[in-house]
C-alpha cells in the first residue's frame, strides 16, 4: 500500500504557509500541520487552514523544534492510516512543482527513502552554502560511505514503518539537527535511500529560524556524538560493505 501525505512543521510562517498548502492539496496531497506553538497571527491562519478537506492539525504547546514537530507529524500521519510522508518546509523553500515526482518515485520505490538534494539559485545566503560542505563532510565520515548526497534538505519522501522504528529508539535531534541526525541513524540501519535533484529558494516570508550560535553548538553536538555512535558500529557497517 501506498498512501502518502505531507508533513509540514510551522512556526509563525503565516505569509507563506496558504500558498504551500494550496499546491500540495492540488497535487492530491493531504497535508498535516505542525504548529509549533506559533504566535497568535499565525495559529490563526493555520486554524482556518484545518477547516479544509484534507487538512489536519496537531499543535504542541510549546516550542519544540523543527525536528520535533516533524516527528510529532510523522507519528500523526501514521495514526491517520498514511504509509509514506513527503517532509515539505512551511516557508515556501522547496520547489512544490517537484511533489508528483518525488511522490511518483516514492510509489515506485516503497521502501526507499526518497531525498531531495539541493539546486540552488541567487538566493541562497552565501555563509549557509559554504557551511554545508562540513557538513557534508561530516556526515560522509559518520557513515563511513559518500551515499548521503545532501543531508540537510528537508525536502524528502519517508516510508513510516522503518522511520518511525528509529524515532521510537533513538534519541534525535528535535532542532535544526534532525536533518542530517535521522538520515545517519536510517544509514546505520541498511535503509535504502534514492536521490532526486530539487530546486531550493530562500523563502517566500524571508523568515528564518536557524539560531547561529545555538543552533551550530547543536549541530557540532550532533556531529560529535554520532561520531562515536559510528565508532561502535564500524565493524558492522563495514562487514555489510564487503557483503555488496
Amino acid at each position: 500500500m501506498h498512501n502518502p501525505c505531507a508533513v509540514i512543521p510551522v512556526y509563525n510562517h503565516e505569509g507563506a504557509i496558504a500558498t504551500v498548502v494550496d499546491t500540495l492539496l492540488a497535487n492530491d496531497l493531504p497535508c498535516i500541520l505542525v504548529d509549533d506553538a506559533s504566535h497568535p497571527s499565525c495559529a490563526r491562519v493555520l486554524d482556518g487552514l484545518a477547516k479544509r478537506d484534507r487538512v489536519f492539525l496537531v499543535r504542541l504547546a510549546s516550542n519544540q523544534g523543527k525536528g520535533a514537530a516533524v516527528m510529532c507529524g510523522l507519528r500523526e500521519a501514521s495514526r491517520l492510516g498514511f504509509s509514506h510522508a513527503l517532509q515539505v518546509d512551511a516557508d515556501g523553500q522547496h520547489d512544490l512543482q517537484d511533489v508528483k515526482r518525488f511522490i511518483e518515485h516514492s510509489r515506485r520505490h516503497p521502501d526507499a527513502l526518497i531525498c531531495g538534494y539541493p539546486r540552488y539559485d541567487a538566493s541562497v545566503p552565501k555563509g549557509r552554502l559554504y557551511a554545508r560542505y562540513l557538513t557534508h563532510v561530516m556526515v560522509w565520515i559518520n557513515t563511513l560511505s559518500l551515499q548521503i548526497r545532501d543531508s540537510m534538505c528537508g525536502f524528502r519522501v519517508y516510508p513510516l514503518p522503518p522511520t518511525l522504528a528509529l524515532i521510537a529508539s533513538a534519541n534525535i535531534g528535535k532542532r535544526m539537527d534532525f536533518d542530517s541526525d535521522i538520515l545517519v541513524r536510517l544509514a546505520w540501519r541498511n535503509q535504502p535511500m534514492q536521490w532526486l535533484q530539487t530546486r531550493v529558494h530562500y523563502p517566500l516570508d524571508g523568515v528564518s529560524h536557524f539560531r547561529l550560535f545555538h543552533d551550530n553548538v547543536l549541530i557540532s553536538s550532533m556531529h560529535t556524538r554520532l561520531f562515536f555512535g559510528m565508532l561502535l558500529r564500524s565493524p558492522l557497517i563495514l562487514w555489510r560493505r564487503c557483503r555488496a
